[in-house]
């Protein structure tokens, strides 16, 4: 049976972060999906000191630690050496290196893989994480096979929309995929096609396999947020606060209806996420918002409460301008809920017609949409066609047939 090696470093890195992000979600399918399995299993993170392997019960420790959050040891020598470090990542390092099998520095880690891991065993990296190409080449001396997921190019696409850093960044780690892996796992062909580009500049395509992400079923509604109960009829939207997502849309929206539209007919519209970068002017707007508007902004949802506002609304709006999945419209689609989104072609891929799509450059017909989508009856809302959504055993099926 095939060794396999998980990298977790952006779970661990996350730790203390708030709610966990798609690529976050993909991770921790990964480890779900893997522990789940009789094969053989490791567990890779890169910390602020060097590395750390976990072997099979290691790896079952930190899920139950990561899936609690806690409880965290304090900080170790190490961590407390760390200062730099938010005290949440310094006690979440300290416990992965209490549970590791071997721990190294950094210029150690291929001497580490090859004394504790067979011959051509299987690195798995799905965060975006530990992909600088020393790394994956210290992975690739140690005699293991390299699959990366990416989740999209966007850092390249629109590298106006990102911080400081970031494109660079992005950058050097596609450029060592590129060089280092024998696979990788695009989330979409429309990802697929985005990395192929990229990587024929490159010099190198390695393999490619698509592979569709798995949609959980939605999580048990929890107890509405007490800021959304008197707020019906209302829209949300999902997703970190960054000019991608182009909420400075949705306000411009709201403003509009609150001209035209007596105040007892203009919806709520619910904006749940973190605040991101480089979104200034769209800071200065919400935090203007009148108290008691129709506009309101929550962020640290857990799951549970974020569904429940999902559920609740009129429906989910995401204008955003570039996904290389996109699963809030997905996570709506599957509580049957409408979803009103730029018609991008990853959602065409896999959404279909189960979504109602406007052109984010027209703002009339995004107005329109949703005044008709705030009068609609349950029997009125727009028709889903009977497509299933792709699930997590369809692309591990897939993935691990070669991985």
């Amino acid at each position: 049976m095939t060794a396999r090696c998980l990298d977790l470093s952006r779970l661990v890195s996350r730790v203390g972060h708030g709610p966990a992000t798609g690529v976050d979600r993909v991770e921790r399918a990964y480890l779900d999906a893997l522990l789940g399995r009789g094969d053989p299993l490791f567990a890779l993170c890169r910390t602020a000191v060097g590395y750390s392997l976990l072997d099979r019960a290691g790896v079952a420790a930190l899920a139950a630690l990561l899936a609690a959050n806690g409880p965290w040891p304090p900080p170790d020598l190490a961590g407390r050496l760390s200062g730099q470090l938010p005290e949440p990542r310094r006690r979440a390092e300290a416990a992965l290196r209490r549970l590791a099998l071997r721990s190294c520095l950094r210029p150690g880690l291929a001497r580490m893989l090859r004394a504790a891991l067979p011959e051509g065993f299987s690195y798995i990296n799905t965060g975006h994480s530990n992909l600088a190409a020393r790394g994956l080449r210290a992975i690739r001396g140690a005699g293991g096979r390299i699959s990366v997921l990416v989740h999209d190019t966007i850092p390249l696409d629109f590298p106006d929309f990102q911080r400081a850093g970031t494109v660079e960044g992005f950058e050097r780690k596609l450029r060592a995929v590129s060089e280092y892996a024998d696979l990788v796992i695009c989330n979409s062909e429309q990802t697929r096609g985005d990395v192929t580009y990229y990587m024929t500049e490159f010099g190198r395509v390695p393999k490619m396999l698509t592979a569709l992400l798995g949609i959980d079923p939605p999580p048990a509604p929890g107890p509405m947020p007490d800021a959304v109960q008197e707020m019906a009829p209302y829209f949300v939207t999902i997703g970190t606060i960054e000019p991608r997502k182009n909420h400075a849309l949705l306000l411009d929206i709201w403003e509009d209806l609150a001209r035209r539209l007596p105040a007892e007919k203009v919806p709520a519209l619910v904006i749940v996420g973190q605040r991101g970068w480089n979104n200034e002017p769209v800071f200065r707007r919400l935090d203007a918002l009148p108290e008691g508007g129709r506009v309101i902004e929550l962020n640290g949802l857990d799951d549970a409460a974020r569904t429940a506002v999902l559920a609740g609304s009129k429906g989910l709006l995401f204008p955003s301008l570039a996904e290389g999945f996109g699963l809030p419209p997905a996570e709506a689609v599957a509580l049957g809920v409408t979803a009103l989104c730029a018609p991008l072609p990853v959602y065409k891929e896999f959404l279909a017609h189960n979504i109602v799509y406007a052109d984010p450059a027209d703002r009339y017909d995004w107005a329109t949409k949703i005044i008709a989508l705030t009068a609609a009856s349950e029997a009125e809302k727009p028709a889903m066609a009977a497509q299933a959504l792709p699930t997590w055993p369809e692309h591990f099926n897939r993935v691990l047939a070669i991985v």
